[in-house]
């Protein structure tokens, strides 16, 4: 089986790449992509993979958009790392998904369910129903955190929020008041829990508000640098991939 994986987190793509060649020695990755863009040429200038794996948020942009620019004449599993309610819109289409932490088996599982004879493909109508579904089924968005405190609880508003970054494994609110607060999500996780108006991942490490940005610089190879308010002296990297889409968040 020939298999394209789309995803645009380093990490999340090398643990599919080892799950998939621990549980099928006869599969063959043909190449692991991070873009719409990208995406859209290798599809059209390669022969059709048996199966794409595909997450839905790529670096520039949602992955729905390869398919208003391209006929994508496989099979196709999407990966997400959205609950069990965001993704009844794929249920409902016939399509099969996976969620974040990719599970060994049940990638298994559905790769087994992968007929590429007689599957029916995506029509755009569909991905335009799929989106839109999509849209619908994640306007609900983390609006507070809970904290263990000593002996209690102390509850901490998104509002209240200037960045949050990952460092040493562990994840961090770091708060308008500057206090940094360790919490149990993971980035990825968060990602999907905020509302997207008021929140950028910047990149691997970390996620903007909306309020944090300082200045941004133009930096070497097409990305930005950017300075936050409340802590002068951390830069923040935007990736030139990321660029457009980070300074269309902002110009809103």
């Amino acid at each position: 089986m020939k298999i394209l994986i789309l995803e645009d987190e380093k990490h999340n793509a090398s643990r599919l790449k080892r799950i998939l060649m621990e549980s099928n020695p006869d599969v063959e990755i043909l190449d692991t992509l991070e873009t719409v863009k990208v995406s859209v040429e290798w599809l059209r200038n390669n022969p059709i993979p048996d199966v794409i794996l595909m997450d839905i948020r790529l670096a520039d942009g949602l992955s729905f958009d390869i398919f208003s620019q391209i006929n994508v004449a496989c099979p196709v599993i999407f990966t997400t790392a959205y609950d069990e309610y965001a993704v009844r819109a794929f249920k409902v289409n016939s399509l099969d998904y996976l969620l974040k932490p990719i599970d060994k088996d049940e990638l298994q599982q559905a790769l087994l369910r992968v007929n590429p004879v007689k599957t029916n493909y995506l029509k755009m109508t569909d991905v335009q129903i799929i989106l839109e579904q999509f849209r619908q089924s994640s306007t609900s968005y983390r609006r507070r955190f809970l904290i263990p405190v000593h002996d209690g609880y102390m509850s901490v508003g998104t509002n209240e929020i200037s960045f949050i970054y990952s460092e040493f494994k562990l994840t961090h609110l770091f708060l308008d008041s500057g206090k940094s607060i360790c919490i149990q999500q993971t980035l990825d996780e968060l990602e999907e829990e905020l509302d997207p108006e008021l929140f950028f991942r910047g990149n691997r490490q970390i996620i903007l508000s909306v309020d944090s940005i300082d200045k941004i610089y133009n930096s070497f190879n097409g990305k930005l640098k950017v300075t936050l308010k409340k802590d002068n002296q951390k830069e923040v990297f935007i990736s030139r991939e990321k660029a457009p889409l980070f300074k269309a968040w902002l110009d809103k």
